[in-house]
């Protein structure tokens, strides 16, 4: 199975956050499951990459022109995208699971983009695990919720849906285990 996780590449993050993308890296890695991700050698996507790496998973990064530079040499698998839209697309055509690490506005936009994908063309078996520590994603979910709620949105909540929310890396990992396990049993 190939995880996509959104997270940022922002450097000098609190441990909680950087310790989260290690053990969902590690995750991946000892599981057997192949890692997609935007392929940056920096922060939080470095991390998991390097403990994907060191955990024997295979990766595969999808790197848009504009932050080739930044490329991360753990890459086994390299592919270079003209821009982000592009990245976002091979990102959810590459995947089989998405999880939401804490990021910044390009992780909001992934993790959207990705939701919207799901509802629009009619996948119910695909999830997201978004990972809310510290409650950073607070606001998005509660904006999520309440659009779905809304005259503007058709069917049901694409929160509870698609995604499912977990607060903690213990969390993230036994929701983690029940999903694969059940879906090595279809």
């Amino acid at each position: 199975m190939n995880v996509a996780v959104y997270c940022s590449s922002r450097s000098d993050l609190d441990e909680c956050y950087v310790g989260a993308a290690a053990a969902l890296g590690e995750w991946i890695g000892r599981n057997g499951h192949g890692l997609v991700y935007g392929g940056s050698d920096a922060g939080t996507m470095h991390t998991l990459a390097e403990a994907a790496h060191d955990a024997g998973a295979h990766i595969t990064g999808v790197v848009p022109q504009c932050f080739a530079h930044r490329a991360d040499r753990l890459v086994d698998t390299l592919i270079p995208t003209a821009d982000l839209a592009e990245r976002k697309a091979r990102m959810i055509a590459l995947a089989d699971l998405f999880v939401v690490l804490p990021g910044g506005i390009g992780t909001i936009d992934e993790w959207i983009s990705t939701l919207t994908h799901l509802v629009v063309s009619g996948d119910t078996c695909t999830r997201i695990v978004v990972v809310n520590i510290g409650g950073v994603f607070d606001n998005m979910l509660a904006q999520i919720a309440a659009t779905a709620a809304s005259p503007f949105a058709r069917g049901g909540s694409p929160v509870t849906g698609h995604c499912a929310v977990v607060t903690g890396i213990e969390e993230m990992i036994n929701l983690l285990n029940t999903i694969t396990n059940y879906d090595n049993e279809k």
